[in-house]
């Protein structure tokens, strides 16, 4: 109760609270700004991401403000709530608290910064990153946002796939996609100046949210049927809606409006994670390496506890998963002494069983569960870990440890192996024996 007290006040504060809401030099950005003002600019960009229950970002305030006096229109400086906006930080593989990001040439590939965090200090970084551009623009190449010698992204008309009347529910509502979906009119203005912002969202979201495009004055059986009055109208479908049920687009008509929304909603219905048992490399490879974290779990051998405890054990660790599927983090867990390497390079058996650990294989160094391996426990150490806070050790060999190929937990109880009876019918115990004869004449 106190921990669940503590965090209720915490989500309070955080939505309520941003540190340069009254500072007009520091700009607080968030999803639905942030590629407009900052990633679509041409303006150099110093960027805090911060928490505000973070006590080295209240100390960095006043020496972040003072920076931002001093850059006044030289450099844009703002600052995002990244523990209130998370995409935004996860966008930005924000690990820990204050990280500062400086968006220069290349918006696309921010440089972090890792200076003094001081006034002078954050200065004289930004006075290097001008100077990179200003002789870019001697030399006569062309700075650019994208890296990619544009001034901003153009989207691939391919990707914004036209809906009808005859495909509308074989396309879209048989799908297990996400749709986004313009219901336009040739002749309409507005209509006209989305279409490049359109196409750019939906070559952005590909993979993961689709974008369509309906002539609501040609298809009009499917434009009637979703009540589109006005042009351009534009529906969300979430994902697998058979019943063709839709949700209106309450968001904004700029490309970085579009692909914000979206990856809200994605991430909004991302489907909880599997809980997979380490069997072989792959299952590895797949949690760790293909995942920004991955929490490693050692349960008890199964006749140490058995099928009902296990699945206990298995219930939290899918429960703590659905809580922080937005994490997009890989959960797999092994039996103990199943795959000593892999407990070995964590260190992990010494705590004892079941025992934890949060995996950075990028970094090469995870973080120990120390708490108890409750819901409660799990939920406080992830919550630690995906911010930067807790201590961390470095992986041994400072590669992923070989898997043993294993057969997986069939579900049951565990039995002990059965001892083969020893069949002493051969066996001689006359007192003929010399041996037997010497002993008793000691005796």
């Amino acid at each position: 109760m106190y921990f669940s007290g503590l965090l209720f006040l915490q989500a309070v504060f955080t939505l309520s609270f941003a540190f340069y809401e009254n500072n007009n030099e520091v700009v607080e950005l968030n999803p639905s700004s942030f590629n407009s003002r900052v990633v679509d600019s041409d303006d150099i960009w110093i960027v805090e991401f911060y928490a505000p229950w973070c006590g080295h970002c209240q100390a960095l305030v006043s020496e972040y403000s003072k920076m931002a006096a001093a850059v006044k229109g030289i450099v844009k400086v703002g600052a995002v709530n990244a523990d209130q906006h998370q995409t935004l930080g996860q966008k930005y593989e924000i690990r820990g608290f204050p990280t500062i990001k400086i968006f220069g040439s290349n918006k696309n590939k921010p440089k972090e910064y890792s200076g003094p965090r001081t006034a002078q200090g954050m200065v004289d970084e930004l006075f290097k990153e001008l100077k990179i551009q200003v002789q870019a623009k001697l030399s006569g190449k062309k700075s650019d946002s994208s890296g990619g010698g544009k001034s901003r992204k153009e989207g691939d008309k391919k990707d914004v796939i036209e809906l009808t009347d005859s495909n509308f529910e074989e396309t879209l509502l048989q799908s297990k996609d996400m749709w986004l979906v313009e219901f336009y009119a040739p002749w309409c203005g507005h209509c006209k100046r989305l279409e490049p912002h359109w196409t750019e969202a939906a070559t952005e979201l590909k993979g993961k949210v689709k974008l369509g495009a309906l002539d609501a004055t040609v298809h009009t059986i499917i434009a009637n049927k979703y009540g589109v009055k006005g042009f351009p109208t534009i529906k969300f479908f979430p994902q697998g809606v058979k019943d063709g049920s839709a949700e209106e687009y309450d968001g904004g008509r700029t490309a970085s409006d579009i692909i914000n929304w979206a990856l809200e909603k994605h991430a909004d219905l991302v489907p909880p994670p599997e809980v997979l048992q380490v069997t072989n490399n792959e299952i590895l490879k797949q949690a760790c390496e293909d995942s920004p974290l991955c929490v490693i779990s050692i349960l008890p051998h199964i006749l140490d506890c058995q099928s009902a405890c296990r699945n206990e054990y298995l219930d939290i660790l899918k429960k703590a998963g659905e809580r922080f599927r937005k994490n997009r983090w890989g959960w797999i867990w092994a039996e103990a002494m199943a795959q000593p390497q892999l407990e070995d390079s964590l260190g992990i058996g010494g705590f004892g069983y079941p025992a934890m650990a949060v995996v950075n294989a990028r970094k090469m160094k995870f973080s120990i569960l120390r708490g108890p391996f409750s819901f409660d426990g799990i939920s406080e150490h992830i919550r630690a870990v995906s911010v930067g806070r807790g201590s961390s050790s470095p992986i041994k060999g400072a590669k992923l440890p070989e898997i043993t190929d294993s057969e997986p937990w069939d579900g049951k109880d565990g039995q002990l192996p059965v001892e083969e009876d020893i069949d002493l019918s051969d066996v001689d115990f006359s007192d003929d024996d010399s041996d037997t004869q010497k002993r008793k004449s000691e005796l």
